[in-house]
């Protein structure tokens, strides 16, 4: 994919699957739905949201998935299906969060994801004094994405959609939830997900 200050690429403006069923996860009356991408004409807006957007897309599914390679592949996916999409223009940044953060989230579930080229690079490493904490360090963030799989699905995006940068506002307006309530559903995703990391220890 190209990089935000160039046009969106070539796989834009064709058709194409989003997540290997033609499917990505959007919000309709307040409720995560599913919509395939359809086939009609691209919508205009389509470069300059992606000029917008793409940093903080590919932001939030590295936020949960932690190889930027993967996160620009669900960017991709995400733009194929708003760019054939109606979803207003002043809603397109947190539609496209949205979006990415179910993609991850489904990569996540799914075990679809192939080996990352950080976990590639480690496996051919020489010993070296820092070794075991990188590997200790990768373990653990491991346990922590696979933690964040088993939550409730929308605490598990509205904690990633917080810890991606976006404000409390932006967080309230992407999900349908009044902004008074975001932090509480924030704490208590934080709260679960602690408990899943340490039932996860205790089990061990």
């Amino acid at each position: 994919m190209n990089p935000p200050g160039g046009a969106p690429p070539a796989a834009l403006s064709g058709d194409g699957p989003s997540d290997g069923r033609g499917e990505v996860a959007g919000r309709k009356g307040g409720v995560v739905v599913s919509s395939p991408p359809g086939r009609g004409a691209v919508r205009g807006d389509l470069e300059q949201v992606f000029r917008t957007a793409y940093p903080r897309v590919v932001a939030v599914a590295a936020r949960v998935l932690g190889a930027r390679d993967e996160a620009e592949d669900v960017a991709q996916e995400v733009f194929l299906t708003f760019g054939r999409s109606s979803v207003p223009a002043g809603e397109a940044v947190g539609w496209l969060c949205v979006a990415a953060a179910h993609t991850a989230l489904n990569l996540l579930r799914s075990g679809r994801r192939r080996a990352s080229r950080e976990e590639a690079a480690d496996g051919g490493r020489a010993v070296s004094p820092d070794v075991a904490d990188a590997v200790v360090t990768r373990d653990e963030r491991r346990l922590v994405r696979a933690a964040l799989a088993r939550l409730p699905r929308r605490q598990a995006v509205a904690l990633v959609l917080r810890h991606s940068g976006l404000s409390y506002a932006e967080v309230a307006a992407a999900l349908d939830l009044s902004p008074g309530s975001v932090g509480t559903t924030v704490r208590r995703a934080e709260s679960a997900l602690r408990k899943e990391l340490n039932r996860h220890a205790s089990s061990d």
